[in-house]
């Protein structure tokens, strides 16, 4: 505990684009290789790139949600290296002009609220991806991917735990998501993340030798590869050894960091304005009507919730994690659903049975306003909370109302005192043994009873009435 992590990330988010960033070849994922490339780009000479208006839309749109500057001056530039998947042999990006800068995102973090700083936000095209396949001394390369328009998202070193870097990406998926500026798969690469890490001992000012983790592709595997880095880093100093400056793979079938090169400096790059593109000036109109456009976006929603719903704030937060299960939550309640119930049967029956499908809120079979009709079934006593549970899987699995499915299968809640009587009679008489254990003091045998009851009921009796008949039977 002598020692405290300095984590910065740098998330690249492929942007929800139909065509390139330079160019009008169509960004679909998981066409066959190579299929989704024209002159421009591959990299052939003579080509002339034009900016996708869309893209810059979207950068804007993401500095805006972020708390960003957005400057009103930009330009491309050219990172020059060599790669088999960088056709022209440089990429272009921004350098010293972003589009973005000083902004920030707060998360909650073991319940402590943080302000993470973002650096900067700059937009550039991706590069194409390696195919590593076979038993030859070979690998294919698909430029399919060559083109897309990304977005660098680059924070702060304010990162000070694993854990933290984790919730900064589902906050920062979250918005990108909300935007519907970046789908935020993860799997499919067109959310993926870069770690800056480094140690020092606590309190020291001075940043120590930072190593950079590359293209990490999960929230679980961003978790892992930096707790790995941290105790690497560590060992290291604690053994008398030196960090030195280098980037980093994470393995996850071995559960570690390999060494890959030494870490590159801006210079190393020999960045450069592009000189084939004109510098981007931001008109105020324009930049405000893209402001106008800004959905709701997490924070103020799950705010709003709270206030207006009278909800848990954990409940808030699970519910505006994603926008469209915000909207099912908002759709459920005003179709007539009691927001606290209706929040309550989201995160428990309904998102397990979508957990067990693998499917999303987008895929549910249950319509928003069949919940709220089932749960006004429910509070008028029509069905007990038993039958509720069976209703429920019912819609799913038929999408019918639950209406129809009580009417169909006679579940209507029995309500009536002479008929519960009758059945708390019959089970107190079948089990004499029981109901003299219970009036010698074993009180936990109320739920046996109760349970009995229900049997021969069908889970069709009223719990409450149950429970005052079988109390005033074994006074």
């Amino acid at each position: 505990m002598k020692y405290e992590a300095v984590i910065g990330l740098e998330v690249h988010a492929q942007m929800l684009t139909d065509t390139k960033i330079f160019c009008g070849c169509s960004t679909k994922f998981g066409s066959e290789p190579n299929t989704q490339t024209c002159p421009v780009c591959i990299g052939m000479p003579g080509v002339l790139p034009v900016l996708n208006k869309k893209a810059l839309e979207f950068a804007i749109k993401t500095g805006l949600a972020t708390n960003c500057n957005i400057s009103t001056f930009s330009r491309f530039a050219r990172k020059n290296y060599f790669y088999p998947d960088l056709p022209k042999g440089y990429q272009i990006s921004q350098y010293e002009l972003p589009i973005c800068e000083h902004g920030f995102i707060e998360i909650t973090s073991e319940g402590n609220a943080k302000k993470i700083g973002i650096t900067r936000i700059h937009m550039e095209e991706d590069a194409g991806k390696n195919i590593h396949e076979g038993n030859g001394n070979y690998s294919y390369v698909d430029l399919n991917r060559a083109g897309v328009p990304l977005m660098e998202i680059v924070s702060e070193p304010d990162i000070r735990t694993p854990l933290e870097a984790v919730e900064y990406m589902k906050k920062l998926r979250t918005i990108l998501r909300y935007l519907g500026v970046c789908d935020g798969n993860m799997e499919q690469g067109s959310l993926r993340c870069d770690a800056n890490v480094s140690v020092r001992h606590k309190g020291e000012k001075e940043l120590g030798t930072k190593v950079e983790i590359k293209n990490i592709n999960s929230f679980k595997f961003v978790e892992k590869a930096l707790e790995y880095e941290i105790k690497r880093q560590i060992k290291v100093i604690e053994d008398g050894g030196r960090i030195i400056q280098e980037t980093r793979l994470w393995d996850s079938d071995k559960g570690i960091t390999e060494s890959m090169r030494g870490k590159e400096e801006a210079h190393d790059y020999r960045y450069f304005p592009e000189p084939d593109l004109v510098p981007i000036i931001i008109a105020e109109e324009w930049l405000n009507k893209i402001k106008k456009t800004l959905p709701e976006l997490p924070d103020i929603k799950r705010n709003r919730f709270i206030k207006t719903y009278g909800i848990t704030e954990s409940d808030a937060e699970l519910l505006t994690s994603e926008k469209s299960l915000a909207e099912w939550f908002e759709d459920a309640v005003t179709s007539g659903g009691n927001p606290k119930l209706v929040a309550n049967w989201i995160k428990g029956d309904l998102l397990r049975i979508l957990n067990e499908e693998n499917k999303t809120i987008e895929q549910c079979p249950i319509k928003p306003s069949q919940l709220a009709g089932m749960l006004k079934l429910l509070e008028d006593g029509t069905i007990s909370g038993k039958i509720a549970k069976t209703v429920f899987e019912d819609i799913y699995k038929t999408g019918k109302d639950a209406a129809v499915i009580v009417k169909e299968k006679g579940l209507v809640q029995i309500t009536n005192t002479d008929e519960i009587e009758k059945a708390v009679d019959e089970v107190l008489l079948k089990n004499p043994d029981e109901v003299e254990r219970y009036k010698s003091g074993d009180k936990k045998l109320l739920g046996f009873f109760v349970g009995q009851i229900m049997k021969i009921t069908r889970g069709k009796a009223n719990p409450q009435l149950v429970n005052e008949i079988l109390n005033k039977k074994l006074s």
